[in-house]
């Protein structure tokens, strides 16, 4: 995870076409997330925001794509929130495994 000015951000491997959406964990510090939606239109990319936000406790405003929206690998930005509280918000995910 790397940690900006406005915020931190996570690295994340998504998994699309899955049968419902959820956060696998961290995986070598990749935050792993399976997502129901198709990756067309920019579909799978929305249910990770808004999957991310349920989890997280924050608005869809708060978070973007920061890198890789055409790829299963993207770095994800969420503004407002420190490391340190991403990795508590995520720790029941197996955020521990990841510092």
């Amino acid at each position: 995870m790397i940690t900006s000015n406005q915020g931190a951000r996570i690295a994340v491997r998504v998994a699309p076409n899955a049968a419902r959406s959820a956060v696998v964990g961290f995986v070598g510090g990749v935050l792993r997330v399976k997502v129901a939606a198709p990756p067309v239109k920019g579909k799978a990319n929305r249910e990770l925001v808004a999957l991310l936000s349920r989890v997280l406790g924050v608005d869809k405003s708060r978070i973007s794509i920061a890198t890789g929206e055409a790829s299963r690998n993207k770095v994800v930005a969420v503004d407002g929130l420190s490391r340190e509280e991403v990795m508590k918000r995520l720790s029941s995910f197996g955020a521990a495994a990841s510092r």
